[in-house]
């Protein structure tokens, strides 16, 4: 994402290697350049079941590879039949998949993968289906580096996916995948794929957008294709809270959105975060769900109840070592969760965000959720307690593909802990004619 001091006023530069585009946010994990309509990917794991693909985090705004012949940049002394064996079982997986979604037969699908990872394919392709897709298409594979250690291997692809929706329009993107690869009985299968670059930040053009909303626009400072909120770099952060209103989201805006605070993720592939999201269906069924993550594991939903209104308080505080506290209250029901995890955190960031959930190689388009209301924002820095005004955070606008403001933050309110994230109208991405 980015790593640079919040205190100084240069744009958030995204580090390598997740610039040039899931993930971890959560990464997280979470697949086919499914653009505008991707959301069925979003449900391939843990928040819209989020659990098997959105990996929290998410879309492409830097630039993406131009599309070329394949190539091999492998930077190891992996031998060439054992490089070539990987990539193999990387390009006959992705087949596999399209096969798999084309002919409604998920087995085709698992002599490349792990019983785990498989199951994410699964959901990955049902939430697809459902979410309008009729046919998926990998039209390019280009190389990057090959990594073997003992029975694991690293694989890095820029592939570019081509997605066909029902109402006939078509939607092409190229996202970087890093593949985790494990060889089970001599074969090797895919255990994971993490798209680092979906949560990449880029600078803004320094002007706020025209947005009619509660509150004034936040200039706009740092842009992303899926995070619109505020985020704080410099020094250690060991925890980080926020509290908001679950927006009531409109049943018409084939879509989700994922609000949350988070740990780490903007300089590095580490992401631990908690939140809620609303998911709507193709047949304008709205479901809202409370969920973790920590990257590169893939997000889950967890027990506690959340609807729109509620009013809800998400806290992460590391306790010592890798131990994590992980929050979750709602303080409208009076309900709450609360898990310890081990986790090892860069500590090197903080964040209160409003998503466009990414799933697998695509987007998931933002529905319509109106305003969000984010209070009591506070994280430790360094041993202290400090409101986002006191951390120096900076406001984030999220973009579509034509970069018009899709998400618009506010300045921060007068207590320094407070502002809003407001969706405008414009089109979820810049490709889909006469859909959110």
């Amino acid at each position: 994402m980015y790593d640079s001091d919040p205190a100084t006023t240069a744009p958030l530069t995204p580090t390598p290697p997740p610039p040039p585009k899931k993930t971890g946010g959560q990464g997280a994990m979470r697949l086919l350049a499914i653009g505008v309509l991707a959301f069925a990917f979003a449900v391939f794991t843990g928040r819209l079941d989020l659990a098997g693909v959105v990996s929290s985090a998410r879309g492409l705004v830097a630039p993406t590879p131009a599309a070329r012949t394949t190539t091999t940049t492998t930077t190891n002394t992996t031998g060439t039949a054992t490089v070539t064996a990987i990539k193999d079982v990387i390009e006959r997986a992705n087949h596999a998949q399209a096969r798999a979604f084309a002919k409604s037969d998920d087995t085709l699908m698992r002599d490349t993968a792990t019983d785990s990872y498989y199951q994410e394919l699964v959901q990955t392709n049902r939430d697809l289906a459902s979410g309008g897709v009729t046919s998926i298409t990998l039209t390019n594979i280009a190389w990057g580096d090959v990594i073997v250690s003992g029975t694991i291997a690293q694989a890095t692809a820029f592939e570019t996916w081509r997605s066909t929706y029902n109402d006939g329009s078509n939607d092409e993107r190229t996202d970087r995948n890093e593949y985790t690869l494990t060889q089970l009985s001599g074969a090797w299968r895919i255990s994971a794929d993490v798209q680092p670059d979906s949560r990449v930040i880029e600078p803004g053009t320094g002007t706020s957008p025209s947005v009619t909303q509660p509150g004034t626009p936040a200039a706009a400072l740092s842009r992303s294709s899926n995070w619109s909120g505020y985020a704080a770099t410099g020094g250690v952060f060991t925890s980080v809270t926020g509290s908001w209103i679950v927006p009531t989201v409109t049943s018409t805006s084939i879509g989700a959105d994922a609000t949350w605070v988070g740990i780490g993720g903007l300089s590095g592939r580490d992401l631990l975060q908690a939140g809620t999201q609303a998911m709507v269906s193709a047949d304008g069924m709205v479901e809202y769900s409370a969920w973790t993550e920590m990257l590169p594991q893939t997000s889950h939903t967890v027990p506690l109840a959340v609807r729109a209104g509620d009013a809800v308080t998400a806290t992460l505080t590391q306790k010592s070592g890798n131990s994590w506290i992980i929050t979750i209250n709602n303080d409208t029901t009076k309900a709450n969760y609360s898990v310890t995890v081990q986790y090892s955190s860069s500590n090197s960031s903080a964040e209160w965000i409003q998503e466009a959930p990414s799933a697998g190689r695509g987007l998931v388009p933002l529905d319509q959720f109106g305003t969000l209301r984010v209070t009591a924002g506070s994280a430790v820095q360094n041993g202290k307690s400090q409101t986002l005004a006191e951390l120096g955070a900076r406001a984030i606008t999220m973009i579509n593909g034509a970069g018009q403001a899709i998400a618009q933050p506010s300045v921060l309110g007068h207590d320094g802990s407070t502002f809003t994230v407001t969706r405008t109208d414009a089109p979820s991405t810049s490709g889909r004619r006469g859909r959110p």
